[in-house]
């Protein structure tokens, strides 16, 4: 009899148990994105460690992060960063964007994806929208070869004018085969 006890006490408290708070902040947004922006624009829902992570296409990019930025309920007007990245081995889509904005107001967090193949790499800039996206598109470009078309001064920010590859492509080996210093004598392999 002390087990029923048991056991009937334990199923309100399960019943009772708070839904994670983050998940219904991720889920009314992304019911809110849908609303706004509709339901097949985005793909590829997830939230890694909470965070909502959405991917559209780069021709909705500067419609959905204006709009982001100007609906008065979310007010996202803190882009928080902006990178590329390069997956090889996703013919099509080997270049992308992920961009993180965040509404300091409501204290809501969203990571947006974009991906596109690597040799058409032209995005629209955001520079219209937000200041800070000027150096971090420069970086984007120094690195992966993405173009921001509409970038007041496009050019190379951290490597040399002349340089005429992008390092952060997967292109290029790890390491030099031809280096003495890294012979197997030296690390035992």
């Amino acid at each position: 009899m002390a087990e029923n006890t048991q056991e009937s006490a334990a199923a309100p408290q399960e019943a009772a148990a708070p839904q994670d708070p983050q998940a219904a902040k991720n889920a009314q947004l992304l019911a809110l994105l849908q609303r706004l922006f509709g339901a097949d624009t985005f793909t590829d829902v997830e939230e890694p460690y909470g965070l909502l992570t959405v991917t559209t296409t780069r021709e909705r990019i500067h419609e959905i992060m204006a709009g982001l930025q100007q609906d008065q309920e979310l007010q996202m007007n803190f882009l928080t960063t902006m990178c590329g990245i390069h997956y090889p081995e996703n013919e099509g889509k080997e270049l992308g964007m992920i961009y993180h904005v965040h509404s300091l107001v409501n204290n809501l967090r969203l990571r947006i994806k974009i991906f596109f193949p690597i040799a058409d790499p032209v995005v629209p800039t955001l520079t219209d929208l937000y200041a800070t996206a000027n150096w971090m598109e420069r970086e984007a470009y120094d690195f992966y070869g993405i173009i921001f078309t509409g970038h007041p001064n496009l050019i190379r920010i951290l490597n040399v004018e002349d340089m005429d590859y992008h390092p952060m492509r997967k292109e290029y080996a790890l390491e030099d085969g031809t280096r003495e210093d890294k012979t197997d004598l030296f690390f035992g392999r």
